[in-house]
């Protein structure tokens, strides 16, 4: 027999980054793209990579663009990661596993480098995998600190709750990730949005703006950790967003939604430093009279568009720059 799971691409909405620090946030899934694992018993227990982590190039330029666009990192460190956390939530909850190997194969269509959670979903599709394969059940509300804790504590990642959280429940979901909550109970409050309220929302992406998330994220870490009060209060005001958000979206207030998705980014960028690229996205998309914010950690941008005629501004325009524009797919 064989299992085959999932996990799909996803974007913030608005809040992010705050949920790498106590913030708030909505995001949603894209289901234009997915990472897959395939599962099957064994006897032994082996990690199967995809074609784009085999270290066979065509010559040493192949070598140096592939390093250049995704670093050094593969998704077997990510399928590694997922393994032992697993096994030791298991063992710590004094959870029985049958000795039996499985042989595991991942693979994944979403732009890699590109902040749309590619890392965060083969780790999730894993997770379901071995889930399914064992016959053990971890709560829901668990899994996500699971996954975070796989790339965070493991694996030294840089990350937040966001991409884990939506990638486990799917659709479009607000957190809330009050420190004091999430520090008693192990996870945040998540509740589900009726993704039928969203405003019509456009995803770029520029395949050539790959970057590692987690270093991308690396000024605001430290501006938190050394308790920078400009970063702080910065954090908080984006988180606000998210929260004034879900209050807009339930009245159907598309104005005050584009206008949100706007401060977002604009107040994000007083506390990390935007490359010309990226800025150049955000700017040709506002140009042509759309909304425009990163949907992670830079690469792509997500916002609103107000008719077909904006949209297909969006496609001429921010075709000229290399980037690629979707309608993305949230349910």
């Amino acid at each position: 027999m064989t299992i085959e799971t999932h996990a799909y691409a996803r974007a913030g909405f608005l809040g992010n980054p705050s949920d790498g620090y106590f913030g708030k946030i909505i995001a949603i899934t894209v289901k234009d793209f997915q990472a897959k694992v395939s599962l099957q018993e064994s006897h032994e227990l082996m990690i199967q990579s995809q074609k784009e982590d085999i270290p066979v190039y065509k010559d040493i330029q192949e070598l140096v663009k592939r390093i250049n666009l995704y670093g050094y990192y593969g998704g077997v460190r990510l399928v590694q990661a997922a393994i032992k956390k697993f096994y030791e939530y298991c063992l710590s909850h004094g959870i029985h596993l049958d000795k039996k190997n499985c042989a595991l194969r991942y693979s994944s269509d979403i732009p890699r480098q590109l902040g749309l959670g590619g890392s965060s979903a083969i780790i999730t599709a894993a997770f379901r995998a071995l889930i399914e394969f064992h016959g053990r059940d971890i709560p829901v509300e668990i899994l996500p600190t699971l996954i975070l804790e796989a790339e965070r504590d493991e694996l030294g990642i840089n990350a937040g709750f966001m991409d884990r959280v939506i990638q486990v429940y799917e659709g479009c979901m607000y957190m809330d990730l009050n420190k004091e909550y999430l520090e008693t109970n192990g996870h945040g409050l998540y509740e589900r949005v009726d993704a039928r309220l969203l405003p019509p929302l456009y995803l770029a992406y520029k395949p050539a703006l790959g970057k590692v998330s987690g270093q991308v994220l690396n000024d605001i870490r430290q501006g938190f950790d050394r308790g920078d009060a400009f970063v702080h209060q910065t954090l908080s005001r984006i988180a606000e967003k998210a929260e004034s958000g879900k209050k807009a979206l339930l009245e159907r207030d598309f104005d005050r939604l584009f206008g949100l998705m706007n401060e977002n980014f604009d107040l994000r960028s007083q506390i990390m430093t935007i490359s010309k690229s990226n800025l150049e996205m955000i700017n040709t998309a506002r140009r042509c009279g759309a909304s425009a914010k990163f949907a992670g950690s830079g690469g792509s941008i997500i916002g609103m568009y107000r008719d077909e005629d904006v949209y297909s501004c969006l496609v001429s325009e921010l075709n000229k720059i290399g980037a690629k524009v979707i309608k993305p797919i949230i349910e």
